[in-house]
C-alpha cells in the first residue's frame, strides 16, 4: 500500500531537491516545504472531490462562493445519496455548470453502487488511482491528480495539464514562454520521486509574483 507523505517526508523531500539545482534551491529558501494538510478521511473523500470538481476553473472566492452554495443545496453531511437527492436542477441553480453537476451525479452514483470504494483507492498505486477515478463521468487527469496530492499525500504527482505549474515553471526557471504539457513532462523528469513539491513550489512562485 503506497504511503502518504508525511510533515518529515515532506521536509526530507524538499531538502533533497534543494541539494540537486540552483533553482530549487532557492524555491526552496523562498517557499520552504509543502504545507499539505493532513487530507480527507476516507469517509469525508467523496466530499473533498465533489469540491475539487466544484472549484475547476474557478478564481478561489468565486469557487468558495458556488461550492458554499452547493453545501447549503445538499445539506450536511455532504453524502452521496443527498447529492442524488437534490438533483441535477438544483446542482445547477447553486452555480454548477451541467458538465459539473453531471459529474457530482455520477461520483455519487459510483460511490453508491461500490464500483468506487474509496477506502481501496488509497491503496492502489498513483496510476491506478487516476485511472479508477477517471472511469467517472466528467473526472479528468487534473482531478485525480489533485486527489492524489491533496486527499493521499503522495509526494510524485506532476500535474502537467495544470496552467499554474507550467507557468510557474516558466517563472521559476527563467524558460522564455510556458511550456505545453508533454515538454513540462520531459523537464520534470529529474525532479522525481518528489515532483510534487515542485509543483507546489510553482504554484506558490506564481502567486508570489
Amino acid at each position: 500500500m503506497p504511503a502518504t507523505t508525511t510533515r518529515s517526508g515532506w521536509r526530507d523531500a524538499a531538502a533533497d531537491l534543494a541539494r540537486r539545482h540552483p533553482v530549487l534551491e532557492r524555491l526552496h529558501a523562498d517557499h520552504g516545504p509543502p504545507t499539505i494538510g493532513p487530507g480527507a478521511p476516507p469517509g469525508e473523500r467523496f466530499a473533498a472531490t465533489c469540491r475539487a470538481v466544484a472549484h475547476q476553473q474557478l478564481a478561489g472566492r468565486a469557487a468558495a462562493t458556488i461550492w458554499s452554495r452547493v453545501v447549503d443545496t445538499v445539506g450536511e453531511p455532504f453524502e452521496p445519496r443527498a447529492v442524488l437527492n437534490a438533483g441535477a436542477a438544483r446542482l445547477r441553480s447553486a452555480g454548477l455548470s451541467n458538465a459539473k453537476a453531471t459529474t457530482l451525479l455520477s461520483l455519487a452514483d459510483h460511490t453508491l453502487d461500490g464500483s468506487l470504494d474509496w477506502r481501496r483507492v488509497a491503496r492502489l498505486d498513483d496510476g491506478d488511482v487516476v485511472a479508477e477515478l477517471t472511469r467517472v463521468r466528467g473526472i479528468g487527469p487534473w482531478t485525480a491528480q489533485m486527489f492524489l496530492m491533496f486527499e493521499l499525500r503522495r509526494v510524485d504527482v506532476w500535474p502537467t495539464g495544470d496552467l499554474g505549474v507550467r507557468a510557474g515553471y516558466a517563472r521559476a526557471f527563467g524558460l522564455d514562454q510556458v511550456p505545453d504539457a508533454r515538454t513540462l513532462d520531459e523537464l520534470g523528469r529529474p525532479w522525481a520521486p518528489f515532483r510534487s513539491v515542485v509543483a507546489w513550489w510553482c504554484w506558490r512562485e506564481l502567486d508570489s509574483g
